[in-house]
């Protein structure tokens, strides 16, 4: 004899409401768009399934309060292991059907190249959908800003993907430097090990010889908003980094997590100025290294500000009272001030104070600041539920500026002078020929 097939909660009470002549309504149509009862999972579409886009959805997935039913991504073989894991899940291509089409979505991942972040993101808080979209937030400053005034419009739930600002380092810095720990800061200094090994099309141009597009990429997909161009194995996957028309470069990969402590601790807005010294540029791919210098003009009781950021195996000077059996690390950051310094490692890793036997006679202050017990993605999922955007801490409210701040100093590296900036207009008065870059076209179909 066939045993009946269980039934589970939503089908009982789907027939339940038949058989007493009521009808369900969806759970979007009861609390609005977005709405997500407490007893339910957030429903995930996910853009970008191969590289880090797996990683995001492993752990989002291990959370426990995500369902993953849907999938996108234009590389079939690249996201083979991520499609076979879960194979319930409605398999897209092009992630304008994702979201037209999968109508029960809560929230999309965003773990694409950095030239789709934008589109997508955008498309789909418009579509109600709340978004966690992978650092750097956007591929230009006009993005940026965008995508802070599009979800603030929306009111939908956003983070990007620095895990760090979810860590214990970051609070502690902050804490630390609120009770004075080394007086007033005047300098920062953040470095990072990329590109080095991880990509090697920095300082490179343009592929002349044009092999076959894989039988499984979908070339004009990947290309989205960017202009048409040959495929070509230096584009992708991961070594897109290295070109202005597709990612921002070492610093688009790490400052968004190494420099987090400076932006967070210091509440730093936009730089007036910006300027950079790099390897030879030939405006096609990244420079082998640069050294970006920013300066933040003063803010209330605090001082200006100097931030110097040091990529491509470029290290800042070793801060005063560092021993000499310390080094720096592949990644950091270490603040100035004017009793001393905090050095603490990448993604927003444990500050020390320097030197060493300063730290053993320093008194720790009270912890003030709240802490995520759960994690960066699991905060993100939790602002879901409560539809509070600042719930998730690093949403576009906070991370949206930071990345503006950021990027500006690509402009001086793509430009080689002096830039000075106004936040107001989104401009360079010294530098029109930004515009540009700063505000860029788009493909007919995949715009902003």
């Amino acid at each position: 004899m066939k045993t009946a097939a269980p039934v589970d909660r939503r089908s009982f009470a789907k027939t339940a409401a038949v058989a007493f002549g009521f009808q369900i309504v969806p759970r979007h149509v009861i609390g609005g768009p977005g709405f997500i009862p407490p007893s339910e999972k957030v429903n995930l579409g996910c853009i970008g399934v191969g590289g880090q886009g797996a990683g995001d959805i492993r752990d989002l997935d291990a959370t426990g309060i995500a369902n993953i039913v849907a999938l996108c991504d234009v590389d079939l073989d690249h996201a083979a292991g991520t499609i076979k894991k879960y194979p319930h899940a409605t398999l897209y291509r092009d992630y304008r059907e994702l979201i037209e089409k999968q109508k029960n979505i809560d929230a999309v991942l965003v773990a694409t190249p950095d030239h789709i972040h934008a589109p997508a993101s955008i498309m789909a808080m418009r579509a109600g959908r709340h978004v966690y979209v992978e650092k750097p937030l956007a591929h230009t400053i006009a993005e940026a800003r965008a995508m802070r005034d599009v979800a603030r419009q929306t009111h939908r739930v956003t983070q990007m993907g620095n895990q760090g600002h979810a860590g214990e380092g970051l609070r502690l810095t902050r804490e630390w430097i609120e009770a004075g720990a080394i007086g007033a800061v005047t300098e920062v200094h953040v470095w990072s090990d990329r590109p080095g090994k991880f990509w090697d099309s920095q300082g490179k141009g343009y592929p002349s010889d044009t092999p076959p597009v894989p039988k499984n990429l979908d070339w004009n997909l990947w290309l989205g908003p960017a202009k048409v161009r040959p495929y070509h194995p230096d584009f992708c996957p991961r070594k897109w980094r290295g070109w202005w028309d597709f990612g921002c470069g070492a610093l688009g990969d790490m400052a968004v997590h190494n420099a987090d402590p400076a932006f967070y601790a210091l509440d730093l807005d936009a730089p007036n100025w910006v300027e950079a010294e790099t390897g030879p540029n030939n405006n096609q791919s990244f420079p082998m290294w640069s050294v970006i210098t920013y300066h933040f003009p003063a803010r209330g009781s605090r001082p200006p500000v100097k931030m110097v950021w040091y990529d491509g195996g470029k290290l800042p000077p070793r801060p005063e009272g560092l021993e000499p059996t310390r080094n720096l690390g592949d990644n950091g950051i270490y603040f100035v001030g004017d009793k001393g310094c905090i050095l603490a490692g990448g993604w927003s890793g444990t500050p020390r104070i320097v030197p060493e036997t300063k730290m053993q006679q320093f008194v720790l202050p009270a912890k003030t600041l709240p802490r995520c017990p759960n994690g960066h993605r699991a905060e993100f999922l939790e602002a879901c539920k409560t539809g509070n955007p600042q719930d998730a801490k690093s949403g576009f409210w906070y991370s949206a500026p930071f990345t503006e701040s950021l990027l500006i100093g690509l402009l001086a590296v793509r430009f080689g002078k002096r830039v000075e900036w106004d936040t107001q207009t989104l401009r360079s008065p010294n530098t029109p020929e930004a515009d540009a870059l700063i505000h860029k076209s788009y493909r007919a179909g995949f715009g902003i």
